[in-house]
């Protein structure tokens, strides 16, 4: 018989059991003094260190008192094969894919370029707390290969797809509708379901598919159980005046995918910002979820997310990075960002509100909350130790708070990736700030 790996780490803990917006001062748990218990990866207990030390055991413990504990953070929305395109300058939407993203994924035809991309970019999530992404790759099969195999060695809970775009893009990005489909259907085989590795179909937008990729699109979906969909809707309104003329007999941008079942539960839509309440109504009946990237949205100009819209239909709504639109790979700095969003809309985004989206509401829109997004007793310890006092600004402010809220919504006001003092994947450690951080001494 194999001996379990018990492990438990000691600190300030704080996690997401329900929405805040639904269920206020009862949607969290915090433990000044916590222990989270991992064994074998999972999450065995997670409470106050006083009381569960004193019934637990022999433990190794590591001590990260001093420190804040979270659920690793999820971006339901991210590009890694614009990595090297982030901060390009001066373009709104549609032009800004032609000058940049375009051109750069021209070079993910080459396996030994895509592995680099996606062996920085993996370390760079990890870097910044994130353990969970919806990843899209390019047309290319070896984008998608490259990014598994590198989300797979480092034991990472990770969803991506190969881009399906037939139309309307630079002739050595263009695949057909056929060859889309059977590319993914074999990528589909090879990772879908492959350790913590899940398949999303991933036609790039409704522009760039022809109404026969997207009828291939559904029936990969309806082949394949547990996939995922992911793709964009009405980010800027240019484009949605496109899909216009493209699709005439389309109700609305969104009424496209819909045409074509592709509106369901386990897809989801990055942006979502110019919608009316007859789209919004149809997502929340489907289940399909949104994407909110706050940072890609006012760096492209293209709009205001209205959360308050989506919450009063039922849509489940999660963050987005987006790099490259976006400008950070920080969900630090997203929700700083989302919450600017918020404000412009005379809406409220709490610190405990802007959490949530970043880690059990991330899961939900997901359908991974069985799995990820907080510390139940089961789940998949995936979490992410902050230092809320790694820059001087942000020492000096916490000393002026109060309660966890006011902590957490300084962080997410003044904080980056400096404030990711380490990253778990599973129980173990997958990133270090300081490198092989020294050996902490025994709590008890």
């Amino acid at each position: 018989m194999t001996d379990v790996k018990r492990r438990a780490f000691r600190g300030e803990i704080l996690h997401l059991v329900d929405d805040p917006a639904i269920a206020d001062t009862k949607a969290h748990e915090h433990w000044s003094d916590g222990l989270l218990v991992v064994a074998d990866g999972r999450v065995e207990r997670c409470g106050d260190a006083t009381a569960l030390l004193s019934d637990t055991g022999a433990l190794d413990i590591v001590d990260c008192r001093g420190k804040l504990i979270v659920p690793g953070f999820i971006d339901a929305h991210v590009h890694y094969p614009q990595t090297d395109v982030i901060a390009a300058y001066g373009e709104k939407l549609l032009e800004w894919l032609t000058r940049y993203t375009f051109p750069v994924e021209r070079r993910f035809a080459d396996a030994a370029h895509a592995r680099d991309v996606a062996d920085f970019f993996i370390a760079e999530l990890l870097r910044n707390g994130t353990t969970t992404a919806a990843v899209f790759a390019t047309v290319h099969p070896e984008s998608v290969d490259a990014f598994f195999a590198s989300a797979q060695a480092q034991g990472a809970r990770m969803i991506a797809g190969k881009v399906m775009m037939d139309r309307n893009c630079p002739p050595e990005l263009c695949d057909t509708a056929e060859g889309a489909y059977d590319d993914s259907k074999a990528l589909i085989e090879r990772w879908h379901g492959r350790d913590r590795l899940s398949y999303a179909v991933t036609p790039r937008f409704a522009p760039t598919s022809t109404e026969r990729q997207l009828e291939l699109a559904g029936r990969l979906l309806d082949e394949h159980e547990g996939l995922y969909l992911q793709s964009h809707v009405a980010e800027s309104a240019d484009e949605v005046n496109w899909v216009g003329q493209l699709y005439p007999w389309s109700r609305s941008y969104l009424d496209v995918y819909d045409h074509f079942g592709l509106l369901r539960e386990r897809a989801i839509y990055a942006h979502c910002l110019h919608l009316d309440d007859t789209d919004r109504a149809r997502m929340g009946a489907t289940g399909a979820a949104m994407a909110f990237c706050p940072t890609s949205n006012l760096f492209l100009g293209s709009g205001l997310f209205d959360l308050d819209a989506a919450r009063k239909h039922g849509v489940a709504v999660a963050v987005g990075t987006d790099i490259g639109g976006g400008t950070s790979f920080s969900m630090l700095r997203t929700l700083d960002e989302a919450y600017k969003v918020a404000q412009l809309l005379h809406h409220r985004l709490s610190p405990l509100g802007a959490l949530y989206l970043a880690t059990l509401g991330g899961a939900r829109a997901l359908h991974l909350d069985e799995r990820i997004g907080n510390f139940a007793i089961g789940k998949e310890a995936d979490f992410v130790v902050m230092d809320a006092a790694a820059t001087p600004l942000l020492a000096r402010r916490m000393k002026s708070t109060q309660t966890i809220e006011e902590r957490l919504f300084a962080l997410i006001m003044l904080g980056d990736d400096r404030c990711v003092f380490e990253t778990y994947l599973m129980g173990e450690r997958r990133h270090a700030r300081d490198g092989e951080v020294a050996a902490r001494r025994p709590s008890g």
